[in-house]
């Protein structure tokens, strides 16, 4: 499989993991920060939470990273939790602001999704 094929199987796979307290998938929510295959298919991922004392600190990155694991043609996954720039509701889907509600946040700028 390619790397752009393997990258979509990944974001599939992570559109499949949801914060506990918001009924948003973590990718459509904007918690993915970075998200790099490499040729071998080894997986690198930044992501962040809502906040940061939010109470899956310490589950939702291992979650993410076993879910990562489990994709074919995956060979490894390494997932980094960061808090800089802090999350927004600005960096959520427009499909995740829909289902929420959420209707007058202008994303940043370059963070088209």
């Amino acid at each position: 499989m390619s790397q752009l094929g393997l990258r979509e199987e990944v974001i599939r796979m992570l559109r499949t993991v949801y914060d506990p307290e918001i009924p948003v998938n973590i990718y459509d929510l904007g918690l993915i920060y970075g998200l790099e295959v490499d040729p071998s298919g080894f997986v690198s991922i930044r992501m962040t939470l809502t906040a940061p004392n939010c109470p899956v600190a310490g589950s939702l990155p291992a979650q993410v990273e076993g879910k990562v694991r489990s994709v074919a043609g995956v060979c490894g996954a390494r997932v980094e939790l960061v808090f800089d720039p802090p999350w927004s509701p600005a960096r959520m889907s427009e499909s995740a602001r829909l289902a929420l509600g959420i209707e007058d946040v202008i994303p940043p700028e370059g963070l088209a999704r």
